[in-house]
């Protein structure tokens, strides 16, 4: 009972230190609004402006008041407007945590120009590249990813094209065609060895420019010399919309395996029924998971639809477990500063603690409040980071339908080969 009537006492004590203290927290975001991935932008602001409502609402219930503030910016999925728009949230706004981006050639350039020098926690929600897993290893631990590295997809990805996970969807040659930055490269290079070493054959690698091109033919043309049986098209959907309309229309092929960011609306609009049935690979949840139901619906009541696009999952992943570590400041007593919440960040993600997951953020501050652990299991799995600051989600398979995309699969992190 005593201690019980402690952590009451230390939940008051702290609530009345936020009520009268600072403003929320700054927090930094970066997402393409404009660019090859603009189609993400909206539904990330989106998920974003849903998770810090929840963090401010239990916030201003147990501390008293708001806790954390998100500043918008749009990268046009491009590394140079996206290292301009962080160094305009790190030496502006002054945010001790940015989260983004959607591109991985954008995110190392963010990350090795601005975050790392200026010392600001960092979050990445989506670029997937391996490259990101081995960035300079001085970066002070203040590097960290909700979602799975590409290493994971890559593997899934040539499982699927070998004929190991779907019935009727098996081949023994392939041809990359893929954006050449760290994304592309990463990932391309992934499905090669993996397809290899499964006694595949890749005819062709072919990079294309990370601008958007007004044409793909030459590349095309490459591509697909020697008559691959699949085409595996390792790009983004301003790249995509293009590129796989010019090889329907110019070389008649329209035998595609696709990767994350293809899983897009815009692909299906444009291609339509010549891709319904055809299958991919994403970082994805899995669909009957507590904390993605949970998310989904809480998404739903927001904005009047289900969630509509991948990376939604694992980008409120990131913006939950920023606004428990504000909390863990907060009720510590701390300073916001980038190692504080550093610490706090890797203290309320994974274990020990009491598990709390989506929404339930009141919950985590009243057990943070009282000096208590909390472990927040997310709405795209587990958020444990490992030393290098990873996360291991699952891989779904998925397929075009006539109105979006429908899962076939979902292959977990424990069911995935090393190589």
């Amino acid at each position: 009972m005593k201690a019980w009537r402690s952590a009451l006492l230390g939940l008051t004590m702290v609530g009345a230190m936020m009520a009268s203290a600072q403003t929320p927290v700054p927090v930094g975001t970066i997402f393409p609004y404009t660019g090859a991935g603009s189609e993400w932008g909206p539904v990330l602001r989106n998920t974003v402006e849903l998770c810090v409502a929840q963090v401010n609402e239990a916030a201003t219930a147990v501390f008293g008041a708001p806790i954390m503030a998100a500043i918008f910016e749009d990268d046009a999925t491009a590394p140079v407007v996206g290292v301009d728009r962080a160094r305009k949230l790190v030496e502006i706004d002054g945010v001790p945590i940015l989260i983004g981006t959607w591109s991985s050639g954008v995110t190392v350039a963010v990350a090795e120009a601005v975050t790392m020098p200026a010392q600001v926690l960092h979050i990445v929600p989506i670029a997937t590249s391996p490259l990101i897993a081995i960035l300079p290893a001085d970066n002070a631990d203040l590097l960290f990813r909700t979602i799975g590295s590409d290493a994971l997809q890559g593997v899934v990805a040539a499982q699927l094209a070998r004929g190991e996970l779907a019935a009727g969807h098996s081949f023994e040659t392939a041809s990359v065609l893929f954006v050449n930055n760290a994304y592309g490269q990463g990932l391309a290079e992934q499905f090669r060895r993996s397809f290899e070493a499964r006694g595949g054959r890749v005819l062709a690698m072919v990079p294309v420019p990370e601008e958007p091109q007004p044409t793909y033919a030459a590349q095309l043309e490459r591509a697909l010399a020697g008559g691959p049986e699949v085409l595996i098209p390792v790009l983004y959907p301003g790249h995509a919309v293009v590129a796989l309309a010019e090889a329907r229309d110019l070389f008649g092929y329209l035998s595609f395996q696709y990767l994350d960011a293809l899983r897009s609306l815009d692909v299906l609009q444009v291609l339509g029924e010549a891709v319904v049935g055809q299958l991919g690979t994403v970082q994805g949840a899995d669909g009957g998971r507590p904390g993605f139901r949970q998310f989904a619906a809480d998404y739903q009541s927001r904005f009047g639809e289900p969630p509509p696009l991948a990376f939604m999952d694992t980008t409120y992943d990131a913006c939950a477990v920023a606004g428990l570590a504000i909390a863990g400041v907060v009720a510590a007593g701390l300073e916001p500063t980038p190692l504080n919440l550093r610490d706090q960040l890797r203290a309320v993600a994974g274990p020990p603690g009491e598990i709390v997951s989506v929404g339930e953020f009141a919950k985590a501050f009243e057990l943070l409040a009282a000096g208590l652990e909390v472990d927040f299991s997310g709405a795209a799995g587990e958020v444990d980071f490992n030393e290098l600051g990873e996360v291991a989600t699952a891989i779904e398979i998925w397929r075009f339908i006539d109105d979006g995309f429908e899962t076939v699969m979902l292959r977990r992190a424990e069911e995935i080969p090393s190589k």
